[in-house]
């Protein structure tokens, strides 16, 4: 997978944590604000990562 494919997947999966995350506030669901948080923070490393990636492979 591409550098910027990486980054704009780990974009998406934050997106859809802050969504389940979101929802489970609404609907009073700790089970979903919990799943939105693990994949909120997976997001935040993925995208990190990448970021390494690209930055090291710059040269």
């Amino acid at each position: 997978m591409g550098r910027h494919a990486e980054i704009v997947r780990a974009l998406a999966m934050r997106a859809t944590g802050a969504k389940l995350r979101s929802d489970g506030a609404a609907l009073g669901d700790e089970a979903l604000k919990a799943e939105g948080r693990r994949r909120e923070t997976a997001g935040r490393i993925a995208r990190a990562e990448a970021k390494a990636a690209r930055r090291t492979a710059r040269h």
